[in-house]
């Protein structure tokens, strides 16, 4: 089955490996993800998926058409949706209410988060773009921390759209794929990652299986 779980970044600390080795790592706390609605190839929506929910929802937030999804799954509304691609032998093992947690991921699994970074606000571009710093003598003056010439050669002269240039830096969607998972503690919904993931302390990730890495192959017969 295909894993991918909601889950809510509690922040970094650092762990010994079995060398004694000191590695940063980042503790997710994963689900619980209850189903909310199957979709079946067979039926009307013609394709494999499940739609699990997370998080605690303000009921003044819930719309008419989400309260009504959660009623017909005799589920309280939760606050986020998502849908999750799986294959038709999963369709038939799992049903409607069934509560997916961090069990579903192993240590040593490579996973990809998706998170939203932190928002920096307007920045210039040697922090926006990682441009260099212009010199600092021999005759620079008030363009220390400038990005150039703007200029595009023609006449009249115009802005090439797409020109890197300072604005709104962060606050945006980012994945970061093939992470390695350290530990899973099943029994209090933790996942422990190697490295840093997206976004603030507290904020709302998505963890799912690697799209570029195939799962080993298993021994031959």
């Amino acid at each position: 089955m295909a894993k991918g779980l909601f889950g809510r970044k509690l922040g970094m600390t650092q762990v010994f490996d079995l060398n004694g080795n000191r590695l940063g790592v980042t503790v997710l706390e994963v689900g619980p993800c209850p189903i909310v609605r199957i979709k079946s190839a067979a039926g009307p929506d013609g394709y494999n998926a499940i739609l699990i929910a997370y998080g605690k929802a303000k009921q003044s937030r819930v719309t008419k058409p989400k309260a009504g999804l959660f009623k017909k799954a005799g589920l309280v509304p939760l606050a986020h949706l998502r849908e999750m691609r799986v294959e038709a032998d999963d369709v038939a093992s799992v049903e409607v209410g069934m509560v997916l947690d961090a069990s579903v991921f192993s240590a040593g699994q490579i996973v990809d988060v998706v998170g939203t970074t932190k928002g920096r606000g307007f920045t210039g571009v040697i922090k926006r773009h990682n441009f260099h710093q212009p010199k600092a003598s021999h005759g620079t003056h008030e363009v220390f921390r400038h990005g150039g010439s703007l200029g595009s050669n023609t006449t009249p002269g115009r802005v090439v759209l797409g020109r890197k240039m300072a604005g709104q830096y962060g606050n945006e969607r980012v994945t970061i794929q093939n992470l390695t998972i350290a530990s899973v503690e099943a029994d209090r919904n933790l996942v422990v990652i190697r490295g840093s993931v997206p976004g603030a302390n507290g904020s709302i990730v998505w963890i799912q299986e690697s799209a570029k890495v195939k799962p080993a192959a298993g021994p031959a017969n």
